[in-house]
Parts: C-alpha cells; structure tokens; sequence
C-alpha cells in the first residue's frame, strides 16, 4: 500500500486546488484536488505534507491540522492510505506545479468540479469539522462501489 498525504490549504472562503492537467498517465487527470503526494521511505505525515507542499505550490505551511485518515481499494490501482491536512497559515508565493494548474477556488464552487466521488465525503467531514476520522473508499474504475466512516458504512 502506497503512503500519501493531501493538503486542502484555506484563505477566507477559498481552497487552494490543483487542476490535474499537466501529467500524462496521472490517474487524477483533470480531477481538481488539494496539493499533496507519495511519503518518502523516512518521512512521517506531516513532513511528507509539509515537502509535498512547498514543491507542488512554494508555500511554506505555518499552521496546519491532521484531519483523518483515507484509505483507499481499487480494482485498477494500488491500494493506498492517504493522510489528509488542512491548512490555514502560510507563507511564500505560488509557483508554477508541473502536475497542473493551482487556483484559490471559493469553496461554494468546489461541488461543481470534476473530483472523485469519495472525495465528496471527506470535503463534507472536512467542512463540518468532524473529529479526526477513518474513510475507507473502496472504487471499481472510477465508480465508489463501498465507503465506510470510523468502520461503518456510509455507501451512497
């Protein structure tokens, strides 16, 4: 299983969003999520999230949140735990991803953009402040076929 993080960095009603346009193979392509990527062998969490961070936007994370933990199945892909973040407090100045396009996005806005179905539910999690959490997302293909929150099923 893959470790990764992800990052949902907010200013006032926006989140800072990559548009996966730029990699070819990449299995996001042209889903909008929040900056973030593979652990290295010697990283924990939140240094995997801080580096991924500053590569992929050039902000530097002053104050950020450890917010659950998603653990995803596919059939197409290999199985990963994704260690999601929220951010706040930055510093630094945007930069140019070569994995796609960032933009402050309101988050009003959000639900209207092409994103992976599971990601509608941990956004939600995320939005209403729930405690730190456990989401399993089980996909066939693009399609969430199973999801369970803190081991109870929540499938749509």
């Amino acid at each position: 299983m893959l470790n990764t993080t992800l990052c949902y960095i907010e200013q006032g009603d926006a989140w800072l969003l990559l548009h996966r346009v730029k990699k070819e193979g990449d299995l996001n392509r042209d889903k909008w999520i929040g900056p973030g990527g593979k652990l290295e062998e010697d990283e924990s969490p939140e240094e995997g999230m801080l580096r991924e961070v500053l590569e992929e936007t050039g902000l530097t994370l002053t104050r950020w949140r450890y917010r659950g933990l998603v653990t995803f199945v596919s059939d197409r892909w290999e199985g990963e735990y994704m260690h999601l973040f929220t951010a706040d407090g930055f510093t630094g100045t945007l930069i140019d991803c070569d994995e796609g396009t960032l933009e402050w996005v309101p988050k009003a806005d959000f639900a209207g953009l092409p994103q992976w179905e599971g990601d509608r539910i941990f956004l939600r999690l995320l939005e209403t402040g729930a405690p730190f959490f456990s989401l399993k997302l089980c996909y066939e293909g693009e399609r969430l076929a199973f999801a369970a929150l803190n081991g109870e099923d929540i499938t749509p």
